[in-house]
């Protein structure tokens, strides 16, 4: 999975907003004004920063030598996961689907809901 690919997923989920509050080197994901992803555009080959439970933070990190701690982050609750290849698209997929859904999940009901259409 390349850059391109993990801004458009990060685009395309349900009440995303793509920002730019750090400059236009850094895509900032945010749902509900809570940020569930940080993209930057300059480094190749890439990589994204994402909420991660602690306890699966600690394991993807032990599992994935792209997994790292959340670089300028709260290193217990963000991992900068490196785009080089070494993950399957699959798994990238679902770090960033649970970094959104650990995001959604703090957010008042009535957006819940309203995200979740229900």
């Amino acid at each position: 999975m390349n850059r391109d690919d993990v801004l458009d997923l990060c685009a395309g989920l349900p009440g995303s907003v793509e920002d730019y509050p750090f400059g236009e080197g850094v895509a900032v994901f945010k749902v509900g004004g809570r940020m569930f992803a940080l993209v930057p555009l300059d480094e190749s080959p890439g990589s994204i920063n994402l909420k991660c439970d602690p306890s699966l933070a600690l394991e993807l990190r032990a599992r994935h030598a792209a997994v790292r701690p959340g670089y300028h982050q709260n290193k217990r609750h963000w991992n900068t996961v490196g785009l080089d290849d070494s993950i399957g698209a699959e798994e990238i997929r679902e770090m960033i689907h649970h970094s959104y859904t650990l995001v959604v999940d703090r957010l008042p009901r009535a957006e819940r809901q309203q995200l979740r259409g229900t």
